[in-house]
């Protein structure tokens, strides 16, 4: 079973990370049968978020008696110091354990730093010597900010998207974290669910350059937990077949399309961004049928209301023109009907 070394923090954890914004989606009684099996196969490490809803309440459900054997991260988007700290007496009650392995500022629009206006990391600190957090680190979709963060020296570890269809920008982020000798957590490892090819995915990972990258997988049903779990009995080659998967995905999906990441919302004129700006990628790579349900053309009929607010598009951390984005979606959309 092969193990990731999270940079300086010195914390091992298994290859595979659990991934536990899904499991907000499903019920109390499936996520803790889900968080145990993982548990009880090996994996070892869970993150979370306060901003996930139920997850960290089923978190602490599932690991109660079992705390001391696994590794939790969890995160704050507190904007204040106070807010950070309400945040976390929540999160230490919610997953019912009286310390944090991993606290991480969850993408921030910054990079909280001591002494600054927020009080933000200042806090953590306190909090990091009253013995609450163990590990400071830090999330982001930008690529300014995790450059940021690196060079600051401040952060123990960073979590940033990562996948076979990371630009050369983001590769370089990684190479910069395993110099620095920081843990680098990889989320959206299947790329907000553009990637359906796990064992390609799980592969890609595991080469050399990338020992030091723990990437954390989105589990929500017990199918998806068995593939990773599969991988670690008997792990899928990086071949000539998984690289042509990887280089076709490549071709289609290079350049600006939306990663589902969800920062852009919510919209005021209610369109379901995350989806809706990037349904030509999923009418292509999914069962069509599941997309375009009168509930789903009522959901894309909305982009008709479209305020041009541009909200979405400052918020964007990928820098894309959002309602560029929504109506070439929707006119392609309206071919399939």
């Amino acid at each position: 079973m092969d193990k990731v070394v999270l940079g300086k923090t010195e914390i091992e954890v298994n290859k595979n990370g659990f991934g536990a914004l899904p499991i907000q989606r499903i019920s109390k009684k499936e996520a803790v049968y889900l968080l145990q099996k993982a548990f009880y196969n090996g994996i070892n490490y869970f993150d979370t978020a306060r901003a996930y809803s139920d997850s960290e309440e089923k978190l602490g459900a599932a690991f109660e008696y079992t705390r001391e054997r696994i590794v939790i991260s969890t995160k704050t988007a507190a904007q204040t110091a106070e807010e950070m700290k309400k945040d976390l007496e929540e999160s230490l009650r919610m997953l019912r354990t009286d310390y944090i392995d991993i606290y991480q500022f969850h993408n921030p629009a910054f990079c909280p730093k001591p002494g600054d206006e927020s009080g933000l990391y200042d806090a953590a600190l306190e909090a990091k010597k009253q013995g609450k957090i163990r590990h400071i680190g830090i999330t982001n979709h930008r690529i300014a900010v995790a450059k940021e963060a690196i060079e600051s020296g401040l952060y123990d570890t960073l979590q940033f998207p990562f996948s076979y269809l990371a630009a050369d920008a983001d590769l370089e982020i990684v190479e910069e974290c395993k110099k620095a000798g920081m843990g680098f957590i990889a989320m959206k490892g299947l790329a907000g669910g553009l990637i359906h090819n796990s064992a390609c995915a799980y592969a890609y990972m595991m080469q050399p350059q990338f020992d030091h990258v723990a990437p954390i997988w989105g589990i929500q049903r017990e199918n998806e937990l068995d593939e990773f779990l599969s991988y670690q009995v008997c792990p899928p080659q990086l071949n000539e077949e998984l690289w042509k998967v990887i280089e076709g995905d490549r071709a289609q999906l290079s350049g600006d399309f939306c990663r589902g990441c969800g920062y852009c919302m919510p919209c005021p004129a209610g369109i379901e961004i995350n989806n809706c700006a990037r349904m030509s990628l999923m009418l292509r790579r999914a069962p069509q049928e599941g997309w375009l349900t009168p509930e789903w053309q009522e959901k894309m009929k909305k982009i008709e209301n479209c305020l041009h607010c541009n909200q979405c598009k400052s918020r964007c951390p990928y820098g894309l023109d959002t309602p560029e984005l929504l109506a070439r979606n929707y006119e392609d959309y309206k071919t399939f009907l």
